[in-house]
């Protein structure tokens, strides 16, 4: 769907309504790293935290409830002594991982390793 022409005469693209929420759901800071370390198997919040460095456990435990309120991963009770919890990605989750592994094969083309500082 286009709508009449922006000034310079180009058409425009409205945002999907669905693209959007999309891109804001996955988008989101600490989203990408978090389900990159389930895809990896990482399940326990210990291992999540981990594997995503500089994240705090507010930050986390934060995402980590977004995530599940979204339907992309399920929280599972693991009843031990002491009690665990465990995070599994849904079936909606799990269809992601196509996404960012393009994403990241993307990064892997496009955007530099960070170097040394040329200043110091």
């Amino acid at each position: 769907m286009t709508t009449g022409p922006a000034p310079g005469g180009d058409y425009t693209h409205p945002v999907c309504v669905r693209f959007h929420t999309a891109i804001e759901m996955i988008g989101t800071r600490w989203t990408g790293a978090i389900l990159r370390a389930l895809f990896a198997g990482q399940c326990r919040y210990a291992q999540i935290k981990a594997a995503v460095p500089g994240v705090s456990d507010t930050m986390l435990a934060q995402r980590l409830r977004e995530l599940q309120r979204n339907g992309l991963i399920e929280r599972h009770v693991v009843p031990a002594t002491p009690v665990q919890v465990e995070y599994r990605l849904t079936p909606k989750g799990q269809d992601l991982e196509p996404v960012l592994d393009a994403i990241i094969a993307w990064s892997h083309s496009w955007i530099p390793l960070p170097g040394p500082d040329p200043a110091s």
